[in-house]
């Protein structure tokens, strides 16, 4: 075996680090330096086309015409390849090169606005997220007669400039690295040997780099290099069996979190995302790959959650909150948090678990309001019987007709009772045969159906004058269930004749359109605000509470209509103009079976 040969060289490739060093020093100096002067003669240029804008801009300000402000800023920034923007002191923009001043944010926070307001001038640089891009800017400010009459700023984007920093950057370091060459080709005429030995384990240690731990390094006969091969040889075999763990370990893992239903995000203590399932990317549309090690705020911009990761990474507790989140609509999502351990007793951050409970809050509110509503509704007419009944259990009555009168008010307040449960039971029965798709459907002509609903409507439109029109294809058939249809367009009869003023005309149509059947009633009455239209067809619900109870309406007529056409695989949509009336339109499939005669 070969004497191994001591570390000889060490002195001499210290010197060589030593003016690598320098290089590298200066090579920073130098493009500091040069990063800085551009950077001023940047805002020295931008600083003088503010201050020419200003010259145009100034007659615009006092009096202010925005108007012109804005085509001065386009105009000039356009021919001079700047963006020009004129703020007043309130911080509201009037003109911008490349942005319609309306949709423009307050920049009275600006540093460089808030600068130039405090001393007449002042720029900064900092990234944009429109351009994605470094931005100069400088603001001067528009003074006259000693007044600050607004702020007028002048950017542009740093790409060509820090193109051109690249080119010098890499001609300066092209030149040292061929100084670099140079040097280490002198010292490589003296060191040849030692520096092959080195190229190998070099080569052998990349090799492990790489991920190749079942390579082996060669033993050189250096004392210093032998033990470095040995010990990385130690290192690899080390390396080897515990990567082969981790991976194991690790795709249980993966398998595991891309099978969830819940999104899962583990979280540095510093609110730095570390791990994140498909389903949490897929809630907040990122790419897990692309996502990891960013902030929790850059990468999930919710308010609501960001509060809710720096309370969890504040709490050593488990926390859980509801947070609403917008994704083809308004979302609920559950969200539960729990330390994240390590080998050390200290947390290295939090895990957090998300849950959609949209549909689960979304019933359970429309549980209470629906006990809500159902308690109030019956708890007005048995208030009242209640107190009749207490008036006449105590003989405080005195005439026959007066008791009368009151067991009549009782039998009105017993049939509005009934009429409310006969319309729960209704709308009961209703979504029952709905979903199990057990309505008794028949081929029935429309035109027989309305005829029925107008016999029962027409005492209450006669005694208004109301005449109800019926129109459309009298030899239109559709299958459905004529009782359920019936009980449908009553409905909206009904409404239609409460609602409309005297000698008016209420119209019923049915006609066949493209894939469907369209059922319209149009009325002429009071109309609806819009404000209502989204919430018309929920249980109990009224547009005018005092005026529908004076009429006897239960509040449940326009559900039963919007499940009688639910159960027929249809909907039911409205159209309406204040003081000009309103359309009710049922919307049923038309299948093959659907024929006109």
């Amino acid at each position: 075996m070969k004497k191994r040969k001591k570390f000889i060289w060490r002195l001499f490739f210290s010197y060589i680090f030593i003016a690598i060093g320098a290089l590298l020093a200066a090579g920073w100096y130098f493009v500091h330096s040069l990063d800085a002067f551009l950077h001023d003669l940047v805002v020295v240029e931008l600083s003088e086309r503010a201050v020419l804008l200003q010259n145009q801009v100034l007659p615009h300000l006092d009096p202010l015409d925005p108007a012109a402000v804005d085509a001065i800023c386009k105009q000039s920034g356009k021919a001079s390849e700047t963006r020009f923007t004129v703020i007043l002191p309130s911080g509201a923009v009037i003109g911008d090169t490349w942005e319609s001043p309306p949709n423009m944010d307050n920049h009275g926070g600006r540093p460089e606005i808030a600068g130039a307001l405090a001393s007449g001038q002042a720029a900064s640089k900092r990234f944009s997220n429109t351009l994605q891009q470094n931005v100069v800017y400088a603001a001067v400010a528009v003074r006259k007669e000693s007044r600050t009459i607004g702020v007028v700023r002048a950017s542009i984007p740093l790409a060509r400039m820090e193109k051109q920093l690249a080119r010098i950057r890499g001609e300066f370091w092209g030149i040292g690295g061929f100084v670099a060459l140079l040097a280490l080709g002198v010292t490589f005429a003296i060191s040849r040997q030692y520096g092959r030995k080195m190229q190998e384990l070099k080569q052998s240690a990349a090799r492990l780099a790489e991920g190749e731990l079942a390579h082996r390094l060669a033993i050189p006969d250096s004392d210093e290099l032998a033990g470095l091969a040995e010990s990385l040889n130690r290192m690899a075999a080390q390396l080897e069996n515990r990567m082969q763990t981790v991976v194991s370990q690790r795709n249980q893992m993966e398998a595991v979190l891309s099978s969830m239903l819940e999104g899962v995000i583990a979280v540095s203590r510093d609110e730095r995302i570390l791990s994140i399932n498909q389903a949490a990317a897929r809630w907040f549309e990122l790419d897990p790959e692309k996502v990891r090690d960013r902030s929790i705020p850059e990468a999930i911009r919710n308010l609501a959650i960001q509060k809710f990761v720096t309370r969890s990474l504040k709490s050593r507790a488990p926390v859980e909150d509801d947070v609403a989140v917008y994704r083809s609509g308004e979302r609920i999502l559950n969200i539960k948090s729990a330390p994240l351990l390590d080998v050390g007793p200290e947390p290295i951050g939090i895990l957090i678990v998300f849950s959609d409970v949209t549909q689960l809050r979304r019933l359970e509110d429309m549980r209470r309001e629906f006990v809500a509503n159902v308690s109030h509704e019956i708890r007005t007419p048995l208030t009242a019987i209640k107190g009749f009944v207490e008036t006449l259990c105590h003989n405080i009555v005195e005439t026959p007709e007066e008791a009368r009168r009151f067991l009549g008010i009782i039998a009105k307040h017993v049939d509005r009772l009934n009429t409310i449960i006969e319309d729960l039971l209704m709308l009961s029965r209703i979504e029952t045969e709905g979903e199990r798709g057990a309505i008794q459907r028949e081929t029935t002509r429309l035109r027989d159906i309305f005829q029925n609903a107008v016999q029962i409507c027409r005492p209450q439109a006669d005694e208004k004058r109301i005449r109800i029109e019926l129109a459309g294809d009298e030899g239109l058939e559709a299958t459905v269930d004529p009782v359920l249809l019936e009980q449908a367009v009553v409905n909206l009869l009904d409404n239609a004749v409460k609602y409309s003023d005297s000698e008016k005309t209420v119209r019923v149509l049915a006609r066949a359109v493209d894939d469907e059947i369209q059922i319209q009633v149009q009325d002429h009455g009071i109309g609806i605000e819009e404000k209502h239209r989204p919430r018309l067809f929920e249980r109990f619900y009224r547009v005018d509470k005092a005026r529908s109870r004076a009429q006897g309406g239960t509040g449940l007529g326009l559900a039963i209509v919007k499940h009688i056409a639910q159960a027929h695989g249809g909907h039911v949509t409205v159209e309406s103009r204040l003081g000009e009336g309103s359309r009710f339109t049922i919307h049923l499939p038309r299948g093959p079976e659907h024929v006109s005669s």
